[in-house]
């Protein structure tokens, strides 16, 4: 790979000289003469066709929601990485649940995500499984989530965190 300074001669040029060869302009306003690369005999594994599928449904989602979520822009010009590239990183990583705690006549979350924790979903359930109480907990100070409610000793607690992007991360305790 050669690098080209830009000069009369080479100023304008790009694409493909003789099938062989073409000129790559970087984001950097740099130009590189490269080989074209032959994927005539590649073979992709299971892994890597699910992979190239899940990046196709991860590029849909940012292409729209760099546009229709404004928390993406405003992360973008703190970042100096376009909305979409912040989108994209979105979709692939989900909430984290750190800490689950109960006191008295309350439920504690603390919740985070590379972007934005979306809401917060506590479930209560008896001994036997059956539902005793479900519903959206309230944004606390920073990372925390909080719902109000009498917890039995004896209860179990189900704690989903989504992201923007529509991804749950689910905590048992």
């Amino acid at each position: 790979m050669a690098k080209v300074r830009i000069n009369p001669i080479t100023d304008e040029l790009s694409g493909k000289i003789g099938g062989q060869l073409f000129f790559r302009h970087r984001r950097n306003g740099t130009t590189v003469l490269c080989t074209v690369p032959d994927f005539s005999n590649r073979v992709f594994s299971q892994k890597q066709i699910t992979h190239q599928s899940r990046f196709q449904q991860a590029a849909a989602y940012a292409r729209f929601a760099a546009k229709t979520q404004p928390i993406y822009a405003e992360l973008a010009q703190q970042r100096l990485q376009p909305a979409y590239n912040i989108a994209l990183s979105d979709w692939f990583r989900p909430p984290v649940i750190h800490e689950v705690s109960r006191q008295a006549g309350r439920i504690r979350v603390n919740a985070t995500d590379n972007v934005q924790v979306a809401r917060v979903r506590i479930t209560i359930l008896n001994g036997q499984g059956e539902t005793l109480a479900q519903s959206e907990a309230a944004r606390g100070t920073g990372p925390w989530w909080e719902f109000e409610t009498a917890v039995p000793p004896d209860a179990k607690v189900i704690v989903e965190a989504f992201d923007l992007a529509g991804n749950r991360t689910t905590h048992e305790g």
